[in-house]
């Protein structure tokens, strides 16, 4: 048997069209752009692991490019970070380009640009200029200035790019039309006078490209083949390609090739916001401490809290690539990670919050050595010793004088089993004035040792704790960290801020004991707390004072305090339906073998699906193999719905039906010259 290929995305598919219609694969090209005025969070991560994930897949470089335009808000910092995270993710970018490295080319074609009557000056203020722009449903108006010479506005371009002017007296603005229902291609502005020092060019410049006009000129320059983007920019593609179109007229002996724009899907997360404004303000007002806060879902913030590179590219891989804005649940980034540490975590024991255990029969200074396995998932991993004595610290959770039969720890008169230890039996406690519990004093039973083979050893109790000896206890500081906001969607409330939902119990401080195995590690290190979480070594942890962060914990703790409705349909509730494409793709995989009454049964059954199928989730199906003619009968049932119901006839679609037209399968062809 083969074995199976992974599914293409959209943009995979783009890809291999453009492969199958002679692209060059030397060509292929793409880059990650991030703008150097803030850090990376969880959101950019689905960018990264889209550009370079095609890299390593089509073995072709992906450039690191710095878009940095706005001195006012960019600085070295911020691209020192961008580089750290991206390598610690696991890329390496072919190139680390800015966008700054062609303010000299990018003058260069806007003063072209002017002589050939396609950007003019405007010396209106800003106000008058968004007035003038008119709105979504009314159409704009011409500035004053639009008819200047060409002389003029060469004249005074110059003058702006020497520092003549204050800032806001010019502008360069495009020449496109003022009555465009893209409000993007109303005369958008190219140049403005911004008199700040650039982190890289100092004071060369005074004037400053605008992102759009930089953006695809950048990309061409760079020869970049696929230019990905998230959803927001899919109204800028217009303008990019109206830039890129006259660019092309000035320099294609230099750079032959052209970019094209793809938009996809950001990656949108429950419970977090992902706005760099938002995040400053939470960093500003004192709400968190820094961007690398572990509550924070900045990819440095991440890595401080212990997340891993394979967690959050596998949490990337995941989500997988679309078209349609989503918001993703946490919970699936929390697992990714879970799965991750399970298999490579160190197992120890430490205990949160402590009462004190004395085992009354166990020889008075006598103490022992246990071996501890350091992760049962990793066979190499080895193992640890762990000392033992007579005096423990429990978790207090663990003990209950009295308790019901679904208390599966300790309590009076019953037995657990200490971990890689003894059986031990409850027998009484000690208590202060307040009745508070000081002491549990139990006894074990010394023939009952983990791993002996005894008789005694094999009995089975109907719980194991973990403990740490008080005697080889070391002192270590715990965050228990928890989700920032205790709402989904803290952003989308209109008549309530973000700041309303911060989660007051998102960090909690404690003392905690922990096993003397630890007292050599190092910032960074991950572990498993036993039946505890996964915690790591915080950058704050000294030799001297151990400050560990709680990761994430060993279940989804979130899951218990949704109500109960949510959780668990009525009988009253439909079942959830299936995606009418997947139900489409599955009467397909059988239609060449039912016989013609059935056929036209299910032909009429997916024409009436089809009318709730978008075209984005149709447009793979194109690519399917020849072999599943079925498959492809049903997208061309589909297709036909969407064309008559007034789907504009994309280029992938034409080349679907001509292709299809001419296919050995009489029923596949038939239906595709129905479409011609």
């Amino acid at each position: 048997m083969s074995e199976e290929k992974e599914p293409l995305n959209f943009i995979e598919h783009s890809i291999e069209n453009d492969l199958k219609n002679g692209m060059d694969p030397k060509s292929l090209r793409f880059r990650f752009p991030p703008e150097p005025n803030g850090y990376l969070h969880i959101g950019h991560t689905k960018a990264i692991g889209i550009s370079f994930g095609l890299g390593e897949k089509y073995n072709a470089p992906v450039n690191l490019r710095f878009d940095d335009t706005n001195p006012a808000k960019e600085e070295q910092e911020y691209v020192d970070a961008i580089k750290e995270d991206i390598s610690w993710l696991g890329y390496q970018w072919a190139n680390e380009l800015y966008s700054s490295d062609y303010f000299q080319q990018l003058y260069d074609w806007a003063v072209l640009l002017i002589k050939d009557g396609k950007a003019y000056v405007d010396s209106q203020s800003s106000e008058a200029m968004a007035e003038q722009k008119g709105t979504p449903t009314s159409v704009g108006t011409n500035s004053p200035f639009r008819d200047r010479s060409v002389e003029e506005n060469l004249e005074l371009f110059e003058a702006m790019k020497a520092g003549k002017f204050e800032q806001g007296a010019h502008v360069l603005r495009a020449k496109i039309d003022m009555e465009d229902p893209n409000m993007l291609m109303r005369d958008p502005i190219m140049y403005r006078i911004l008199k700040k020092a650039h982190h890289r060019t100092g004071n060369d410049w005074c004037i400053y490209p605008m992102y759009d006009w930089t953006h695809g000129e950048s990309d061409y320059i760079e020869q970049v083949s696929h230019s990905l983007c998230s959803l927001e920019f899919k109204p800028h593609r217009k303008l990019y390609n109206w830039f890129r179109d006259h660019v092309y007229e000035y320099s294609k002996a230099t750079y032959p090739n052209i970019p094209n724009q793809t938009e996809f899907a950001r990656l949108n997360l429950s419970y977090t916001i992902m706005s760099k404004r938002k995040l400053l303000q939470l960093v500003e007002e004192g709400v968190v401490n820094g961007w690398d806060d572990p509550r924070l879902p900045t990819i440095s913030a991440l890595r401080r809290r212990g997340y891993t590179p394979n967690s959050i590219r596998k949490f990337v891989e995941t989500v997988g690539v679309a078209k349609r804005e989503n918001i993703i649940d946490v919970s699936l980034l929390e697992f990714c990670v879970r799965q991750d540490l399970n298999a490579t975590a160190t197992r120890v024991m430490a205990v949160l919050d402590p009462v004190k255990l004395i085992i009354t029969n166990y020889p008075k200074g006598k103490e022992e050595f246990f071996t501890a396995e350091n992760n049962p998932e990793d066979t190499n991993s080895g193992s640890h010793e762990v000392p033992f004595s007579g005096e423990l610290y429990i978790e207090k959770e663990d003990f209950k004088e009295e308790a019901s039969g679904k208390f599966f720890r300790l309590t009076l008169g019953s037995e657990v089993r200490l971990k890689n230890g003894y059986i031990i039996k409850g027998e009484s406690v000690v208590k202060d004035a307040d009745g508070n519990i000081t002491e549990i004093h139990c006894t074990y039973d010394p023939d009952s040792l983990s791993g002996s083979g005894s008789e005694a050893s094999l009995r089975k109790v109907k719980g194991t704790l973990h403990w740490v000896s008080i005697a080889h206890a070391i002192k270590a500081e715990v965050r228990i960290y928890d989700r920032l906001f205790n709402d989904e969607a803290p952003d989308s409330h209109k008549d309530k801020s973000f700041m309303d939902f911060i989660n007051p119990n998102s960090l909690v401080v404690t003392e905690a004991f922990v096993e003397p195995f630890l007292a050599t590690t190092k910032p960074g290190d991950n572990y498993q707390f036993q039946r505890l979480g996964y915690f790591n070594v915080d950058l704050d942890s000294t030799p001297e004072h151990l400050v560990f962060n709680r990761t994430v914990g060993l279940r989804d703790s979130w899951a218990k305090q949704k109500p109960a409705a949510q959780k668990q349909p009525t009988k009253q509730q439909a079942p959830p339906q299936r995606a009418a494409i997947e139900v489409i793709k599955q009467f397909g995989k059988k239609y060449t073998n039912l016989p013609e009454e059935k056929q036209a049964k299910v032909k009429a059954e997916i024409q009436a699906l089809a009318t709730k199928v978008p075209y984005s989730d149709l447009e793979p199906l194109f690519a399917t193999a020849a072999k599943k003619a079925g498959t492809r009968i049903a997208a061309m049932l589909t297709l036909g719905v969407l064309l008559k119901n007034g789907l504009e006839k994309t280029a992938e679609a034409s080349e679907f039906i001509t292709n299809a037209a001419e296919d050995k399968n009489e029923l596949l062809a038939a239906e595709a010259k129905a479409l011609l």
